[in-house]
């Protein structure tokens, strides 16, 4: 069954991929038009069943677009969080440049991985200290410290980036 599977997925493969590509080059730059073809073709490989037999072109595009649709919900939410640390790591007054994303990523990569994730659990996923106190165990005002520090952390990580 295996190896009809893997011959079923060649021929589909082969059959489409340039037309699935063609319709993400369409719409989407070159670099996301390949992410979205892999993922697209991944589906297809974990769903192979629901492949209609008869004409999958329709059904590749369907998912194709399903792919690039939750590729830029996800660069949404990636700008959403970067707007938001950079909001919370309020930078030196006396400079007023705000920082750069690679100067927030540097800064955040600089913090231990408890920092990151109660970064990331308030900014990403909009989670109050109560709520992040359940994620990571503990209390809310135990939660709200962590990042009060995390904050902090991240403020001082962002002045050596930014030196």
């Amino acid at each position: 069954m295996a190896d009809r599977a893997r011959e079923r997925f060649t021929r589909v493969f082969a059959d489409h991929h340039r037309a699935v590509l063609g319709y993400l080059l369409r719409r989407a730059d070159e670099h996301d038009a390949e992410d979205a073809l892999s993922e697209t073709f991944l589906v297809v490989w974990r769903r192979l069943d629901a492949v209609p037999a008869d004409d999958p072109l329709p059904w590749l595009i369907g998912v194709a677009r399903n792919v690039l649709n939750n590729q830029r919900r996800s660069a949404v939410r990636r700008e959403a969080l970067r707007e938001r640390v950079v909001a919370h790591a309020v930078p030196d007054r006396h400079d007023p440049a705000p920082a750069r994303d690679g100067e927030v990523i540097a800064a955040l990569r600089l913090l231990a991985e408890r920092d990151r994730e109660v970064l990331m659990l308030h900014a990403w996923e909009d989670l109050s200290a109560a709520q992040i106190a359940q994620v990571v165990g503990g209390t809310a005002a135990g939660a709200r410290l962590r990042l009060h520090r995390a904050r902090r952390r991240l403020a001082q990580a962002l002045e050596e980036v930014t030196r």
